[in-house]
C-alpha cells in the first residue's frame, strides 16, 4: 500500500506519482512515504524542516499496559548532593505518611523548610530506602511548570525508550497516563515553588505516591500532609562536617575548631557542607576558615570547592529564595532589618515603622511562606546565617547593596530606641526590657562602636541603666562605656547627654570595684557639670548625689556627709520634698551618718524616709526596698534584733520576687540576714545563707570584687565560730 500525505490535492498536478518504482509527492509541503506494504505507524510533520518519525508498533501500546523495567530508579542528582546524618524522627514521619500505597488517591507529603536545611538530600535518601517497594522510583526538579513537564517526559523515555523522538508535550502526556494507570511507584517533586504548578497533575492520578520538597510552608492543605525539616542538631551537623572532610582527604583531618564553625553557620546542612568541601580542598582548618568567614564574608559565602554546583552556595540559595518575592519588595527590607536583631523572638512591632501595617504584614507572611523567617504570636525568628548574609554588603547581590544593608542598620537602630521604656526602674516595664535586651546585644556585637550612631548610643546607654538597675554590672558598664564614647565623638565633651554617660561610667567603675577611678570621675564630671549645665541642674545633682555617696563608701565621710546634705537640701528646693531622687538623697544621707555611727540621726531619717517612699512610690519599688534594706541594717547595727531579724526576712522575701534571686541587692539583702542570725548565735541558719550568696557572687562579680571578698571574708569567719562553737560577729 501507497499513501501520500499533504494538502488536499486541488487538481490532478498536485496528486502524488509514481516514477521508477519510487512513491513521489508533488504538491507544496507534499509527504510520500513508502511502507513497503507494511502499516505506517509514525509521526509526520511537514514544513521548512520536515520530521519523519517510524517507530516500532509496540511503542504505541497504550500507557497501562506498560510495564516499568525493573529497578528504575533517578535519585543520584538528588543523593549527590550530601552524605546524609541522623534525621531520624522526619524519616519516622515519611515511613508512617506514605505507610498507605494510594490505593485510594495518591498519598502526598510534603518537606518543607529553608533553604539549604537539607530538604532534598532528606527526600532523596528516604526514597532510596524504597527500592524494595516502589518502581519506578523518579525525581523530578519541578520548581517551575517547565521543568516538571520536562522532568515527566524523561520518564515517560526511561519506561518506553523506543518513545524519544517524541515531543515533550506528548512525552509528558504519556507519563501522566501510565502514572494514573499503575501503582507501587514513587515520584520525587524537588524544589516546587508554587503548589498551583503540581495540581494539574495531583489532579489527575489516583494511585501512587509522590513526596515534594519546598521552601513554600503554605498553601499545601489541601494538597498534602506537611513534614516541617529544621536545622539539625549540633551533634548531626559536625557530624556532617566530620563526614566530608574525612571522606574527602586521606590524611588526618584537623578538626580544631570544628564545632565553633558549625554554630556559627547556625548548623545549616548546606552551608556545613559547603565549607567542609572547602576546607577539603584548601586543607584549611575549621579555626582558620572561622576567621577568614569573620574577615570577608561575602566572599566566604559565595566561595565552594572547584566543581562545587555555584548554585548550590549559602549565598545563592537566599538569593534565589528572594527573587522568588520580587512582588513583594518590603521582603528584602524586613530581612535586612531583622538582620541586626538576635535571631529568635523579635517582636513584631520592631517593624511597625518600615511601612503601612498591612504591607509590613504582606511581607512577613511572604517571608514566613518561603521559611525565610517563622512567624508565632507577636514574634518572629529568623536562622542566624540567614541574617549573617542578610547584613553582609555585597555590591553584586541585589537584596544585599550596600546602601540598602547600611539603611537597614539604621532603621534597627531607631525601631529598638523607640521602643525601650523611658524608665527602668518600674518593674512594670521589666517584661518589655527583658524582650528587647537581646536585640540591643545583637546590634551592639554585630556593629564597630566606631560607626554608631546617636540613636545607637541612646540605645546603649539605656540598655546600661537597665542592666545596671538589675545587678547586671559588668555588661552595664561595657555599655556606659561604648556610649559615652560614642557621644562625645558625635556630639562634644560638653553635651548634656554626654555628660550623663561620663556620670554612668563612673558608675560602672563603680559598681565593678574601681573605686578610685569611679570618684575620679565623678569629681571631673560634676565640675564640668556645675560648668555647663549650672549648680541646680538636676544632672548636676545626680552627678553631686554619687559623688557624695561614693565619698561614704570609701569612708571618707568628711567630704561625704557635707556634700549629701547640701545635695539632699538643693534637690527638696528645685525638685520637691517627694520627688523620687530627693528621697534617694535622704536613703543616702541616712547611710552616711550610719556610717559615722550617728544612729541617732540615722534611724529616724531612715525610718521617715521608707515611711514617705513607699507611699510615693509604693511598698515594692526597688528604692523602697533599698531604704527598708538600709533600716533593718541601722537596727542591726544598733543592736536591735528584734527589730532588724525579721524585717530583713520580709526585705529578703521582697526583693527575691521583685528583683529576682541574683539581684545584687538581693544578694546584699541575703548576706545581712545572715549577719543578723550570726549575731544572735543561729550560726546553722546563717552558713547556708552566706555559702549560697558567695556562690551567686562570686559567679556575677567575680572573685575580686570587693562585695565578693567582703562575703568571702564572712563565711571564713563564720566557719571558723561554729568550729570553736563562738558567735563572733560578722564584719
Amino acid at each position: 500500500m501507497r499513501r501520500a500525505a499533504g494538502r488536499s490535492p486541488r487538481d490532478p498536478q498536485d496528486a502524488p506519482a509514481a516514477r521508477g518504482g519510487a512513491v513521489v509527492a508533488s504538491g507544496e509541503r507534499s509527504i510520500a512515504i513508502d511502507t513497503h506494504g507494511g502499516p505506517f505507524l509514525g509521526v509526520v510533520s511537514s514544513g521548512d524542516h520536515t520530521t519523519i518519525v517510524q517507530l516500532p508498533p509496540e511503542a504505541l501500546r497504550p500507557p497501562v499496559e506498560v510495564d516499568a523495567p525493573p529497578g528504575l530508579v533517578k535519585l543520584e542528582h538528588l543523593l549527590g548532593q550530601g552524605m546524609f546524618v541522623g534525621r531520624a524522627r522526619e524519616r519516622a514521619q515519611l515511613d508512617t505518611g506514605f505507610a498507605s500505597d494510594g490505593a485510594g488517591g495518591p498519598v502526598v507529603r510534603v518537606i518543607h523548610g529553608l533553604g539549604g536545611v537539607g530538604k532534598s538530600t532528606l527526600a532523596a535518601h528516604w526514597a532510596d530506602t524504597q527500592r524494595d517497594t516502589a518502581n519506578p522510583i523518579w525525581s523530578i526538579t519541578a520548581d517551575t511548570p517547565a521543568t516538571l513537564d520536562a522532568g515527566l517526559a524523561d520518564l515517560a523515555r526511561a519506561l518506553q525508550p523506543a518513545l524519544a523522538g517524541l515531543r515533550t508535550e506528548d512525552l509528558r502526556e504519556r507519563a501522566v497516563q501510565w502514572l494514573a494507570g499503575h501503582r507501587g511507584w514513587l515520584l520525587v517533586l524537588d524544589n516546587v515553588d508554587d503548589p498551583a504548578d503540581v495540581r494539574p497533575l495531583l489532579a489527575r492520578l489516583t494511585t501512587g505516591r509522590i513526596l515534594i520538597t519546598s521552601r513554600r510552608a503554605s498553601g499545601w492543605q489541601d494538597i498534602a500532609g506537611p513534614v516541617r525539616i529544621d536545622v539539625p542538631d549540633p551533634d548531626e551537623a559536625l557530624a556532617t562536617l566530620t563526614q566530608v572532610l574525612t571522606r574527602s582527604s586521606g590524611d588526618p583531618v584537623d578538626l580544631t575548631g570544628a564545632a565553633e564553625l558549625c554554630a556559627e553557620l547556625g548548623h545549616l546542612p548546606l552551608a556545613v557542607r559547603q565549607a567542609g568541601a572547602y576546607l577539603a580542598e584548601s586543607r584549611l582548618s575549621p579555626r582558620a576558615y572561622l576567621r577568614q568567614l569573620a574577615d570577608h564574608p561575602a566572599f566566604m559565602y559565595h566561595e565552594a570547592e572547584e566543581g562545587y554546583e555555584s548554585e548550590r552556595t549559602m549565598a545563592r540559595v537566599w538569593q534565589i529564595s528572594l527573587d522568588r518575592l520580587a512582588d513583594t519588595p518590603l521582603a528584602g527590607q524586613v530581612l535586612r532589618v531583622l538582620a541586626w536583631f538576635a535571631p529568635e523572638a523579635v517582636p513584631r512591632s520592631l517593624l511597625d515603622h518600615l511601612g503601612a501595617p498591612p504591607a509590613v504584614q504582606q511581607a512577613v507572611r511572604r517571608l514566613a511562606a518561603y521559611s525565610m523567617i517563622t512567624a508565632t504570636g507577636e514574634t518572629l525568628t529568623v536562622h542566624r546565617l540567614v541574617q549573617a548574609l542578610a547584613r553582609t554588603p555585597d555590591a553584586e547581590d541585589p537584596h544585599r547593596r550596600p546602601d540598602d544593608v547600611a539603611a537597614a542598620l539604621q532603621q534597627a537602630t531607631k525601631s529598638l530606641a523607640a521602643a525601650l521604656p523611658s524608665t527602668w526602674i518600674d518593674p512594670a516595664t521589666w517584661r518589655t526590657w527583658r524582650a528587647l535586651l537581646p536585640h540591643v546585644d545583637s546590634l551592639a556585637q554585630h556593629t564597630p562602636s566606631e560607626g554608631d550612631t546617636e540613636a545607637a548610643a541612646t540605645v546603649l546607654n539605656s540598655a546600661g541603666l537597665f542592666l545596671f538597675a538589675q545587678g547586671q554590672h559588668r555588661s552595664a558598664a561595657v555599655y556606659f562605656e561604648r556610649a559615652a564614647v560614642s557621644r562625645v565623638r558625635i556630639l562634644g565633651a560638653d553635651h548634656p547627654d554626654s555628660l550623663a554617660s561620663r556620670n554612668n561610667v563612673a558608675q560602672g567603675h563603680w559598681s565593678t570595684g574601681d573605686l578610685d577611678r569611679a570618684i575620679a570621675l565623678f569629681e571631673e564630671t560634676l565640675a564640668a557639670t556645675e560648668r555647663v549645665l549650672g549648680t541646680d541642674h538636676p544632672d548636676t545633682l545626680t552627678t553631686r548625689n554619687n559623688l557624695g555617696t561614693a565619698y561614704s563608701v570609701t569612708g571618707d565621710l568628711g567630704r561625704a556627709i557635707p556634700l549629701l546634705e547640701q545635695t539632699l537640701e538643693d534637690r527638696v528646693r528645685v525638685l520637691g520634698a517627694d520627688h523620687p531622687e530627693t528621697l534617694t538623697s535622704r536613703n543616702n544621707l541616712a547611710d552616711g551618718y550610719q556610717g559615722a555611727g550617728d544612729l541617732l540621726r540615722a534611724l529616724p531619717l531612715f525610718t521617715t524616709n521608707l515611711a514617705t517612699m513607699v507611699r510615693v512610690l509604693g511598698p515594692d519599688h526597688p528604692d523602697a526596698l533599698v531604704a527598708r534594706h538600709n533600716l533593718a541594717n541601722a537596727h542591726l547595727a544598733a543592736g536591735d534584733l528584734r527589730l532588724a531579724t525579721p524585717m530583713f526576712r520580709d526585705c529578703l522575701d521582697a526583693m527575691a520576687r521583685v528583683l529576682g534571686d541574683e539581684n545584687p541587692l538581693t544578694l546584699m539583702a541575703r548576706n545581712n540576714l545572715a549577719s543578723a542570725y550570726w549575731t544572735a548565735g543561729r550560726l546553722d541558719e546563717a552558713t547556708p545563707l552566706v555559702e549560697e550568696t558567695l556562690e551567686v557572687m562570686t559567679r556575677l562579680l567575680g572573685p575580686d570584687h570587693p562585695d565578693s571578698r567582703l562575703v568571702a571574708t564572712n563565711l571564713a569567719a563564720l566557719r571558723r565560730a561554729r568550729h570553736r562553737g563562738g558567735p563572733t560577729s560578722p564584719a
